[in-house]
C-alpha cells in the first residue's frame, strides 16, 4: 500500500470535502501602478505559453496605467483563447492584466497553492472552462463559472502527498527535456559542421538546383476536410512537419481550389509567410508517393537531388541566415521566390548526399521521433503524469485511488 493510500484510509476513508472554488479562493482585485512591476515580475497572457515560468519574455510591460497585483503562490489562469489551458503557479509577487485571472487562496492552512495548481491544470477543468467560455471571435473564460467549479479539498497531509507525487513526475520530465534540448543542440552543431562549405564541394544557388519553382494556391482553414486530396497549408510547415515527411495530415476537396498547385515525391516546400525572421522560409522535404496540393504562401521547389539532403542543408544556420532576408510587413515576415532562388548551398555528388542524409536522419530521429529514444520517453512520461494527476484528483467520492492497485509502479 502506498503512503498516499495510508493517509487516505486514516484521514478521509469515506471521501473528501468538495466545494466550489469561490468558498476557498477569490480573484485578486488590488490594482497597482505599472511602475511597480518590471520585466521580471509582470505576467501577460503570452507568458503562459512558456514551458517554464520565471523571467518574462513573451510579454512586454505596459508603458502606463494600472495592473492587477498577484502574490507568490497565486494560481494564474489564461482567460482568453488560445490560452485557456495555460496555468502558472506564481513564484513571486507581481502584476498582470485582464487576460489573466489571479486566483488567491483564502486560507493556505486549509488549501495548498501547489495542490490547487494541479487541480486547475487538469483536463476536467480545461473542458469546463472551454464549455463556459463566451464570445465568437476571441472567446473568454467566464470568471463566474470558474468560481463555481467544484474542487476536492482533502486534509493537508493528503494534499501534500499528492503534490509530492506529481512534483516527482514533472521534475523527471523536466530533466529528460533538458537532456533532449542538449542533444538537439549537439545535433544542430554536428549537422552544421558536416554540411558547412568545403573547398572540394561546389556552392550552388537554388535557382540552379531547381528544375521548377512556383507558389502554391490558397487553401482556407474551413476548406480542410477529413478526406479528399492530401494537402499542406503553410502554417503546418512550422507546427507539424520536421525535416521531411511522407504523409499529409490535412485534406481538402478539389472544388475548393480554383487554381490547384501540386507537389510530389522529393519536392521541397518553403513557408514564405511567418511571424519570425529567424524561422521564415522554413523548408521541409516530401518523400511520400501521393500527389498533394500546396496551399498559399508555400513555394514548391522541384529538383533532381536527394530531397532528404536538401532538407537537412536548408535547415543549417548558414541557410537560415540567407532565408532571414525577408521583409517585415504589418508584423508579419514574408519571403518570395526570387529570395529563395538566391540561397546557396554546398552540393556534393548524389552518393555523398545519400550518406550525409542517412547519418543526419539517424541523429535527427534520436532527437525528434516520438516513437524512439528520449522523445518517446518524454511523451510517455507526460501521458503518465496526466493520467495519475487526473486519478489522484478524482478520489473524492470513494476515498480510494488507483495507487492501491499500482503502488509499486507509482512509488518507483
Amino acid at each position: 500500500m502506498s503512503r498516499l493510500d495510508e493517509l487516505i484510509q486514516e484521514l478521509c476513508p469515506n471521501g473528501v470535502t468538495t466545494v466550489p472554488l469561490s468558498e476557498v479562493a477569490h480573484y485578486a482585485k488590488t490594482r497597482i501602478d505599472v511602475s511597480e512591476v518590471n520585466e521580471n515580475n509582470y505576467v501577460g497572457v503570452e507568458n503562459l505559453l512558456q514551458e517554464k515560468q520565471g523571467k518574462t519574455a513573451a510579454s512586454s510591460v505596459p508603458v502606463s496605467g494600472g495592473v492587477i497585483a498577484f502574490e507568490c503562490g497565486d494560481v494564474l489562469i489564461g482567460n482568453i483563447r488560445p490560452y485557456l489551458k495555460k496555468i502558472w503557479l506564481a513564484d513571486c509577487d507581481g502584476g498582470t492584466n485582464g487576460d489573466v485571472l489571479a486566483v488567491q487562496i483564502n486560507d493556505r492552512s486549509f488549501l495548498m497553492p501547489e495542490f490547487l495548481y494541479y487541480v486547475l491544470s487538469s483536463d476536467q477543468f480545461f473542458l469546463y472552462d472551454v464549455q463556459n467560455s463566451k464570445g465568437a471571435k476571441m472567446p473568454r473564460g467566464s470568471k463566474e463559472a470558474v468560481m463555481k467549479y467544484t474542487i476536492p479539498v482533502p486534509p493537508l497531509p493528503v494534499q501534500s502527498e499528492i503534490v509530492k507525487i506529481l512534483d516527482n513526475f514533472t521534475e523527471l520530465t523536466a530533466e529528460l527535456t533538458a537532456e533532449l534540448t542538449a542533444r538537439k543542440q549537439q545535433y544542430e552543431y554536428y549537422r552544421d559542421e558536416l554540411l558547412k562549405p568545403k573547398d572540394n564541394i561546389p556552392m550552388v544557388a537554388l535557382k540552379d538546383v531547381a528544375t521548377e519553382i512556383y507558389r502554391g494556391s490558397g487553401i482556407k482553414r474551413d476548406q480542410v476536410t477529413d478526406d479528399g486530396i492530401p494537402c499542406v497549408r503553410y502554417g503546418e510547415i512550422y507546427t507539424t512537419y520536421n525535416t521531411w515527411f511522407n504523409k499529409c495530415v490535412s485534406h481538402t476537396k478539389l472544388e475548393y481550389v480554383s487554381s490547384p498547385k501540386y507537389f510530389e515525391h522529393g519536392d521541397i516546400l518553403f513557408a514564405i509567410t511567418g511571424e519570425s525572421i529567424g524561422d521564415i522560409a522554413k523548408s521541409v522535404a516530401y518523400v511520400g508517393h501521393e500527389k498533394c496540393l500546396a496551399g498559399g504562401d508555400i513555394v514548391v521547389l522541384k529538383h533532381k537531388q536527394n530531397p532528404r539532403y536538401l532538407a537537412h542543408v536548408l535547415a543549417t544556420q548558414a541557410a537560415r541566415e540567407q532565408k532571414s532576408k525577408g521583409k517585415v510587413k504589418s508584423k508579419v515576415v514574408h519571403s518570395n521566390v526570387p529570395s529563395i532562388e538566391q540561397i546557396t548551398i554546398p552540393l556534393p555528388s548524389l552518393d555523398v548526399q545519400e550518406r550525409y542524409a542517412n547519418a543526419l536522419d539517424n541523429f535527427d530521429a534520436i532527437c525528434s521521433d516520438l516513437k524512439i529514444g528520449l522523445p518517446a520517453e518524454i511523451e510517455a512520461r507526460k501521458k503518465q503524469y496526466e493520467f495519475y494527476r487526473d486519478q489522484l484528483l478524482a478520489f473524492a467520492e470513494g476515498g480510494r485511488t488507483i495507487l492501491t492497485q499500482t503502488d509499486r509502479q507509482t512509488d518507483r
